[in-house]
């Protein structure tokens, strides 16, 4: 195994492209799973999306019953308890390739899969394993999970839920309203979290539900959405709900933990659930560009349009990038761990996944935004079409609001990644401190005029990748130092830093990725590739030097802000920048020539 990077550590040490996983790395195996889960999604899904717009909640559920006969919600369930116990990269590719279609059905695949069945099989007893896993692995049950509360959103330890024990100790009494409850119409069983006494934290329940005997358990009405409207979601009302003392999810109080790992997994998994509906709007919309015609052209052919599809379809590959990147670290970790001879496999996917929670909260953001980008760029491509109902794009649109909202808002996750980095660097996991004093000394040092190999492909580019790492030390190590334990009251400073950071990840992926397509092909055969790799660079830059300057000029003053601006400067600087207008060419040259997202 490559040396493997820990969480974080991109920022600070240097990732050769031979070392990181992309998805022209699938092996046969993957590929076929891949190809059978398009199948299904193309017989099943695609041809009744307009129906799932009409609120057919039966059809998901239908849906889902399909899904699980042909074993795609087993995909992470280990053998033991009937799954097929694959790793996390073909987790990630099944729940890529599912989702793509409609974004309720993506929602109830992920709620069902996600955080309704993995908190017991990476938390629960042999016993609770045995007796609930297989028939979640199936598709015989549906999971949901009840944590968001009226007064309890972003800050999910605040719910008032109570876990009441009886006097005999059998039982716990549930009293509490849960709402946005994924799934709460067709499910069997929900992973419900309540506080007991006056706890510090919560902890989390395994509460059957069966619509004949509810046991205290009420639903409110279907709320009405501005997307995803087939997927079940309602309130749901607990009044003296009896659930046995055996049914507690790990221990008492450890509620709070559970509910933060199982948005880390879903985190990464909402960032591949985004990447199929991309593929499916770029496609749609560009073969209705090369069949639109005006002025006696079709719309494929002018510059306007031509530059939404390169964009879309950049950003769409980008994020495939760095998902996948990201996910065979995960694994390799689990592996790793999972090897040593300390770690259980329960524990090992426990830990493996919150190593790298940073990188979780990056892809959960930049995925989630790219695919609101893309399906308003497919809207306008398709004019006043997209605008209708008649056409696809208009439900892809709403469909992708809400992935900039759950899992954590995006503002929540921009912040947990900076605040994240900062926890890794204080346990020594994320050397910060040393690498942050080295660009202080330099920027006191004379200029670096440094010159490139230009035949050398992404010679500059990968220094300037080493230039943004040192520019998000210099902004962030300054505003650090400045406000310390009080980071937290300056949240804007922490978004500006996470944009930089953001913005690193997802760039380093891409050009890392091009690379090694291009060692491996050619860099001929991979020109798309360099193309949209250098393209996102660019735009990678303007995004850092606006958040940049503005955390600079906010917080520091004087000599400081000369310095730090001339730093900036000075690490943005991009010699041989390429012509933007002809790699966008390029890329909608060949993505309108196959009609279709193509890579």
């Amino acid at each position: 195994m490559a040396d493997l990077l820990r969480g974080g550590q991109f920022l600070v040490k240097e990732t050769a492209c031979e070392d990181i996983f992309i998805p022209e790395d699938f092996s046969e195996e993957q590929q076929m799973m891949r190809d059978s889960v398009k199948e299904f999604v193309d017989r099943e899904i695609w041809p009744n999306k307009a129906q799932f717009e009409k609120k057919d909640y039966a059809l998901t559920e239908s849906c889902m019953r399909k899904a699980g006969e042909m074993g795609f919600l087993s995909i992470s369930v280990p053998e033991e308890y009937e799954g097929m116990g694959l790793g996390f990269v073909d987790t990630m590719l099944v729940c890529d390739y599912i989702s793509g279609a409609t974004g309720s059905f993506s929602t109830a695949f992920g709620a069902h899969t996600g955080i309704g069945t993995m908190p017991i099989t990476l938390y629960g007893t042999e016993e609770q394993k045995k007796k609930y896993v297989p028939k979640l692995a199936s598709g015989e049950w549906f999971g949901s999970y009840c944590l968001t509360e009226p007064g309890a959103g972003s800050d999910a330890n605040s719910g008032k839920t109570t876990a009441t024990l009886t006097e005999d100790g059998k039982n716990y009494l549930i009293n509490g309203q849960k709402m946005w409850i994924s799934n709460a119409g067709f499910c069997n069983l929900m992973i419900v979290f309540a506080r007991i006494e006056n706890d510090k934290y919560i902890t989390g329940f395994i509460v059957e539900y069966d619509k004949n005997n509810p046991n205290g358990i009420t639903m409110g009405e279907e709320e009405h959405k501005l997307g995803i409207r087939a997927s079940s979601t309602r309130q749901v009302f607990f009044n003296d709900t009896k659930v046995p003392v055996e049914n507690m999810l790990s221990t008492r109080g450890n509620g709070f933990k559970i509910a933060m790992n199982a948005l880390n997994v879903g985190r990464i998994k909402l960032a591949a659930a985004c990447l199929d509906a991309q593929r499916r709007v770029i496609t749609e919309s560009v073969k209705y560009a090369n069949e639109r015609v005006q002025f006696k052209t079709p719309i494929a052919k002018f510059g306007a349009i031509r530059q939404k599809i390169a964009e879309m379809s950049t950003n769409c590959w980008v994020g495939e990038s760095a998902s996948y990147r990201a996910a065979k670290n995960i694994q390799d970790r689990i592996e790793l761990r999972a090897n040593n001879g300390k770690d259980t496999h329960q524990e090992a996917e426990l830990k493996g996944v919150e190593e790298y929670a940073i990188e979780c909260s990056i892809l959960k953001v930049a995925v989630s935004e790219y695919t609101q980008h893309c399906t308003d760029e497919g809207i306008q491509i398709f004019g006043g079409m997209g605008f209708s109902e008649e056409t696809p794009i208009e439900s892809a649109w709403r469909d992708a609001r809400i992935a900039r909202i759950y899992e954590g808002t995006n503002e929540i996750n921009r912040m947990l990644s900076i605040g994240m980095m900062i926890k890794k660097a204080m346990k020594g996991h994320v050397d910060l401190l040393g690498p942050a004093k080295a660009v202080a000394d330099e920027l006191l040092g004379i200029p670096s005029f440094e010159t490139f190999d230009y035949s050398v492909l992404f010679a500059e580019e990968k220094h300037i990748i080493k230039n943004l790492k040192k520019l998000f030390l210099m902004v962030a190590g300054a505003v650090l130092q400045k406000y310390g334990e009080k980071i937290d009251e300056h949240q804007q400073l922490m978004l500006a830093s996470s944009d930089i950071l953001i913005q690193i990840y997802m760039a380093e992926s891409a050009i890392l990725r091009a690379e090694k397509l291009a060692k491996r092909n050619g860099e001929e055969a991979s020109k798309e590739q360099i193309a949209m790799a250098k393209l996102n660079l660019f735009h990678a830059i303007d995004v850092i030097e606006t958040a940049g300057k503005h955390s600079i000029i906010s917080f520091a003053e004087g000599d400081e802000q000369r310095m730090m601006l001339m730093g900036l400067k000075r690490y943005l600087k991009y010699n041989n920048m390429p012509n933007i207008i002809e790699l966008r060419n390029i890329i909608a040259d060949k993505v309108t020539a196959e009609n279709g997202y193509c890579f």
